[in-house]
């Protein structure tokens, strides 16, 4: 069975990766003839899923290809691609094995490549970028681009400089809004321009320099930045050039530069980093390893913080950035997790402060970082001190802020809640629990089990149907549900009780790790918790607070008989866990997992390492989840199997 599993996966990633290949080699050739159809973030993003399924895929290798209504022209210098970082993680693990003394930074213009050759001062050639190898002679339309020098002066004397000087042709948002918005963006339109046969419009373009090699054997740089230097000094443009001493000032000055963007004249699509030494070797290769682009992407944008509310969970307080409205990658939001009272501290937001906000596949965006910026006006963010609905001062460990009154009113409601949704007593609802508390009947789990179907008929018939000796069929449903949920797994028990950041999950973490009774738990210490992979200092510190604040109650609970606990071992899925997706055709996907969970098995909502098997309709399909069950060898089975298991 595993057999033909790893065929179809095989057919499937061979046919998705010629997929990408096509797409990447069809995007190339419209953006190489001046029409781009897609964004550069958008052309990113095929790119990078053809890296991850074939990284020696040689569309990985090639850069492109021009027309052919230019007569062709080797380069002097490489005009290969760089490796890319998409955001912050990727950059500092590129950054961890290039550790510079400083790190020169310069903008990544968003236009056309252009070398010009130069021969003793004077222009010869101006190519473009091509293949990389050999590009498309357009020295005509280049003599009329702004930028461009037909000889090369330093203080009013030739400088007979022989080699290449490379640039990028770009057009301003002014000249774009003015002669040509009907192109789609200025990288298009300056495309197209450099490369008519006329000539005409070339003089609306203009090139910005960053490179230059000179190959008669004369020095005249020993460094990237005295590069830089030169080529101003020679009357080139030149690309806007900063050096950050590590690597975390590069990230935030890409957090300024995404805030200033919208204010520089041209586009630019992230930076590019290097070292101050001059590496010929790196630079002849087709893909440079000791220089990077760091992109800017879709899933980040810079906003101003206006307000922080504190959404109430339970007792948590928890920190909710309201700032001005951004587009990350095709949806508004305004709106973005703090985490907690340290993550805040940690990140020195304020009202008003400028900030990185991002979505990276996360449901719920997040502040990633402050901007630094001067003369602008902030407030510190008002932190609540006290518990808006007992009074009672809440307290502030950092990586929480929370009401430790066990009997505030809506720690209770919130654990009442929790509890129901746990052990799944569905017909007992959050509106009959919430009525129930309002009335004072529930004021602990344990109340839910003293519960007579006869207290619960006044909840589903009025006066005047009870008088009349109606018998309700709600009240004595909520009744046998109650009663029929009376056996719990262990996990399923300590879960409902609402302790921070203790689900099921991290429940039957510790029960295999051997605290696999009520009394191992409740005795257990924090040392002997973070003992157990996965579990850090804070975490253990609010399980064992959670255990003790409960620890009456869950021994009430089961010593009166409301509960049972079931012995860790029963069931015919015991130890096994088990993740579903897409739809099954005998029953809804909750009621197989809470048949997983009556037979002693455990629910996973993703596909991990030390998951038992995917239950999926579809075993072949090329679904995310499909592949990496493929990658860790997790046996895929449909509903059929499922069942056979049981």
């Amino acid at each position: 069975m595993s057999d033909l599993f790893d065929i179809a996966d095989a057919e499937e990633k061979n046919k998705k990766i010629k997929e990408l290949e096509t797409l990447i080699q069809k995007y190339q050739k419209s953006y190489y003839d001046g029409e781009g159809e897609i964004s550069d973030a958008e052309f990113d993003k095929l790119w990078d899923q053809l890296k991850e399924l074939n990284p020696s895929s040689p569309i990985l290798q090639k850069v492109g290809a021009d027309n052919g209504n230019f007569a062709k022209v080797n380069h002097i210098m490489p005009m290969g691609s760089q490796e890319k970082a998409a955001n912050p993680e990727q950059f500092l693990a590129w950054a961890q094995k290039h550790n510079y003394d400083s790190y020169l930074v310069e903008y990544k213009l968003d236009g056309a490549s252009l070398e010009l050759q130069y021969e003793n001062g004077y222009l010869k050639k101006a190519v473009t970028r091509g293949d990389g190898t050999i590009g498309d002679d357009i020295t005509a339309n280049a003599k009329k681009m702004q930028g461009v020098q037909a000889g090369i002066y330093k203080d009013g004397h030739l400088i007979p400089y022989t080699g290449g000087i490379r640039g990028e042709v770009i057009m301003t948002h002014e000249i774009h809004q003015k002669y040509f918005s009907d192109k789609a963006n200025c990288r298009n339109a300056a495309n197209g321009l450099m490369k008519r046969k006329d000539g005409n419009g070339s003089q609306y373009l203009t090139l910005i320099t960053y490179d230059a090699l000179s190959t008669d054997g004369k020095s005249y740089f020993t460094n990237e930045e005295e590069k830089i230097r030169f080529l101003m000094d020679c009357g080139f443009n030149v690309v806007k050039l900063v050096i950050c001493k590590d690597a975390d000032r590069v990230i935030a000055y890409r957090a300024k530069v995404m805030e200033e963007r919208k204010s520089i004249p041209y586009d630019i699509d992230g930076l590019v980093i290097k070292e101050k030494r001059i590496d010929l070797e790196d630079a002849s290769r087709a893909r440079p390893d000791r220089q990077i682009a760091f992109k800017f992407s879709l899933e980040e944008a810079v906003s101003v913080l206006r307000e922080v509310e504190w959404s109430k969970n339970g007792g948590t307080y928890t920190p909710v950035a309201i700032f001005d409205e951004v587009d990350l990658n095709g949806t508004k939001v305004k709106r973005a997790s703090l985490a907690n009272p340290d993550t805040m501290r940690k990140l020195g937001v304020q009202i008003g402060s400028h900030v990185v906000v991002v979505k990276r596949g996360e449901i719920i965006p997040k502040i990633e970082n402050v901007v630094e910026e001067k003369n602008i006006q902030t407030s510190p963010v008002i932190f609540p001190q006290v518990c808006e609905v007992c009074g009672s001062k809440l307290i502030d460990e950092g990586s929480r802020l929370f009401c430790p009154n066990k009997n505030c009113s809506k720690r209770i409601l919130h654990q009442l809640l929790k509890f129901q949704d746990v052990v799944d007593i569905r017909d007992l609802g959050v509106t009959l629990i919430t009525q129930l508390f309002n009335d004072k009947r529930l004021t602990s789990i344990s109340d839910i089990y003293t519960l007579t179907a006869q207290e619960l008929v006044p909840y589903f018939l009025n006066e005047e149907s009870m008088e009349a000796g109606k018998e309700s069929l709600g009240a004595e449903k909520v009744y046998k549900s109650i009663q029929n949920h009376r056996n719990l797994k262990l996990s399923v028990f300590i879960a409902g009780f609402d302790i921070e950041d203790f689900g099921e999950s991290r429940v039957e973490k510790l029960i295999d790790a051997g605290f696999n009774s009520l009394e191992k738990l409740l005795n257990a210490s924090q040392e002997e918790i973070t003992q157990v992979y996965g579990f850090a200092q804070i975490t253990a510190k609010m399980i064992v607070e959670g255990l003790a604040e409960n620890a009456e109650e869950m021994r009430q609970l089961i010593s009166q008989g409301y509960i049972k606990i079931e012995e860790a071992g029963n069931g015919k899925l015991s130890g096994k866990s088990f993740c579903f997706t897409g739809e099954l055709r005998s029953m809804k996907r909750a009621d197989a997992e809470q048949i997983v969970k009556a037979n002693g098995g455990s629910i996973k909502s993703s596909v991990t390492k030390d998951l038992s098997y995917l239950v999926t309709n579809d075993t072949t399909s090329g679904s995310s989840k499909n592949v990496k069950a493929a990658k860790f060898g997790i046996p895929v089975i449909n509903e059929e199997e499922f069942l056979k298991l049981l």
